[in-house]
């Protein structure tokens, strides 16, 4: 049986207004449902998801319907994008590979 998973109130707030977005787009440029899931290789049913805000679809999914719209998710040209990543696989090298609990408790009863 599958488990339920449970989100907080500001990541179904950010699902549903990133799918009414997509929603938005679709019916600015003229698309139906059905028009939008085949070019996104998804089914109707997946697209009405994704628009209605719910977890459950793959996330690249849910970004490959959002560029199909025209939903920019960063808000940068080419060329930014690319110095944002070099800088974040910079900052990444330096920082451990894995971060591991602390095996010993904190002793702070001073």
């Amino acid at each position: 049986m599958k488990r339920k998973r449970s989100y907080s109130r500001i990541t179904k707030q950010a699902l549903s207004i990133f799918g009414k977005l997509i929603r938005v787009g679709r019916t600015e440029r003229g698309m139906t449902a059905q028009e939008l899931a085949d070019r996104a290789g998804i089914s109707r049913t997946t697209l009405y998801n994704i628009e209605k805000g719910a977890p459950g679809p793959e996330i690249g999914t849910v970004f490959e319907v959002a560029a199909l719209v025209g939903i920019r998710l960063f808000d940068f040209d080419d060329r930014t994008l690319a110095m944002h990543s070099a800088r974040l696989d910079a900052k990444l090298t330096l920082l451990p590979k894995s971060v591991r609990a602390s095996k010993q408790e904190v002793d702070d009863d001073f």
